[in-house]
């Protein structure tokens, strides 16, 4: 186990630098430069002047140049300073918001994981009835729907009509007034709806694995065998399929993760709440490459990270895994 776990770890290392080279080639093939969006509907702002802003930024020097220099800070974990008008630091920037994008996820994630595999252990054994249609129409509607529509759709229903939850931050105003639980159910009732909706759209997802992979599980030849030993169908399904039929599922934990950090700039956009997709959302606008580059490598160390959970959950649960 420990040899698996080495080899998957030295080979986050190429992953990682692969994903930032990408990362960092596309970005800056893109049209628009710092400085330049403000400068170029300003008749004052001469040619020069542009390229004195472009040295200032380090953009005038080539594209391998700018990735060997910003890959040298990288490795002593320095991300630049922010090309935004407050000049700090990125990685200040990105401590002060990556807990809040990271606790939605998990939240999210575990949200995802006990009521999705509960339906689909429910779908498998009630299958084409009609609780199983209703069921799996629900969660395909969900998933089908644009992220943002069923923001603003839940926002205007529970934000406006009904004035049951708040529909933007993470604090009311009047949050350091309030008493110790008075301040946890305040932030909860502003995580209620951004965290729904981060959740909402991967049950489908879950649901549709746990079902397809139980029942592909249940035709198998040594569950005809338990049941001809006249064992009862709960331990059949809990002692002997269950385990089986969540190796796929157990696959889909590192999926999860980059769907669930990209939902976030969606999310986090709409509801004004402070975290990192907000950041980078902000960031990408304003041409704001340290920032961009950094909230993309923490973004696939987390994506490699989640892969590498999803790995070690799955050496354990298969044993040749292991073996292997």
């Amino acid at each position: 186990m420990l040899r698996y776990l080495i080899k998957r770890l030295l080979f986050m290392i190429p992953m990682l630098l692969g994903i930032t080279l990408i990362s960092f080639i596309v970005i800056h093939l893109t049209p628009g430069e710092p400085g330049v969006i403000e400068s170029e509907m300003n008749p004052k702002v001469t040619k020069e002047v542009r390229e004195r802003i472009r040295a200032y930024y380090g953009l005038d020097k080539p594209l391998h140049v700018q990735y060997y220099m910003w890959l040298k800070r990288i490795m002593r974990l320095d991300f630049g300073i922010s090309f935004a008008s407050d000049r700090r630091p990125v990685i200040d920037k990105i401590k002060e918001r990556i807990p809040v994008t990271v606790s939605i996820n998990l939240i999210s994630m575990v949200l995802i994981f006990i009521i999705g595999i509960p339906i689909g252990i429910y779908c498998a054994k009630h299958k084409d009835t009609t609780i199983d249609k209703a069921l799996t129409a629900f969660v395909f509607a969900g998933y089908a729907a644009p992220t943002f529509w069923l923001a603003l759709l839940l926002m205007m229903f529970f934000g406006v009509y009904l004035e049951w939850l708040p529909i933007s931050g993470l604090k009311s105003f009047n949050f350091n007034e309030l008493s110790f639980m008075g301040k946890i159910l305040d932030i909860a009732q502003h995580l209620i709806l951004p965290v729904c909706i981060s959740a909402f759209g991967g049950l489908a997802g879950i649901s549709r694995y746990m079902k397809s992979s139980l029942l592909e599980v249940l035709r198998q030849e040594y569950i005809t065998t338990a049941y001809a030993k006249g064992l009862p169908e709960d331990v059949v399904l809990k002692k002997h399929a269950l385990r089986n039929a969540l190796l796929p599922v157990i696959t889909i934990i590192g999926l999860s993760v980059p769907g669930l950090i990209g939902g976030s700039v969606i999310f986090e956009s709409i509801f004004s709440i402070p975290g990192m997709g907000q950041l980078f959302y902000m960031s990408v606008m304003s041409r704001d490459y340290p920032t961009i580059m950094g909230i993309l490598v923490i973004g696939a160390f987390l994506t490699l990270l989640g892969n590498l959970i999803s790995d070690i959950l799955y050496a354990m649960a298969d044993p040749r895994i292991r073996i292997g």
